[in-house]
């Protein structure tokens, strides 16, 4: 299943607008919250698919019967760019547990790179719903290396794969490689470079987060 939120006029779309744009992008602090407020859309859109349950509450005046989300999934995020979309998951699903996992791109030349990944922290994610977080879709490769590295805590139930931007390369690679994940992009774009970086895309993510790294 993939479903790009761009599909539908939405206040989505002016976000991604804004994050996009090479001036307003200087305003760090409002790149990261378009970041969390994406990432808060996506949960809610991501939550039609989740079980949910009865409960009865006690209001000031009767009984109801309300329908509450039957468990909170685990968020899984690559550090560090997906920390302003993960605390916009958080927000939603505010008694998930968490994952992070670091990963990076090792240049063996300019265009050539292998996927380096580093500190992992989770939760068991046996019978879970898992959501992994990653802002930019590229290859695909970070997302389904991650994937893996989570599997050494279990086997989910369901999974969710939440971007800000993907490219179509990166969205067939994850559809070929993890078919039983639900794909979620704000916006779906057409190429990568030859860097392997999405056109137009944004820049990146991380960086328009937290500052430039040497």
């Amino acid at each position: 299943m993939l479903q790009n939120l761009s599909d539908n006029n939405s206040i989505l779309s002016q976000f991604v607008s804004e994050i996009r744009d090479i001036d307003i992008q200087k305003d760090r602090m409002r790149f990261r919250t378009n970041v969390e407020r994406i990432g808060e859309i996506m949960a809610y859109e991501i939550s039609k698919l989740l079980s949910f349950e009865n409960k009865e509450i006690q209001t000031p005046l009767a009984k109801h019967q309300s329908k509450i989300l039957a468990e909170q999934p685990v968020i899984a995020s690559i550090l560090r760019a997906g920390l302003p979309m993960h605390q916009g998951f958080l927000n939603y699903f505010d008694k998930a547990d968490c994952a992070f996992l670091s990963a990076f791109r090792k240049h063996i030349s300019e265009t050539e790179f292998e996927i380096e990944l580093g500190y992992l922290v989770s939760p068991s994610i046996e019978n879970k719903v898992l959501i992994l977080i990653d802002p930019m879709l590229a290859t695909g490769r970070s997302m389904f290396s991650a994937y893996q590295s989570f599997l050494k805590n279990g086997n989910p139930k369901k999974v969710f794969v939440a971007s800000l931007i993907s490219s179509q390369q990166g969205i067939e690679f994850i559809q070929q490689k993890m078919p039983e994940a639900h794909i979620f992009a704000a916006a779906i774009d057409p190429e990568l470079n030859s860097y392997s970086y999405i056109v137009p895309g944004l820049g990146d993510a991380g960086d328009l987060s937290f500052g430039e790294k040497l």
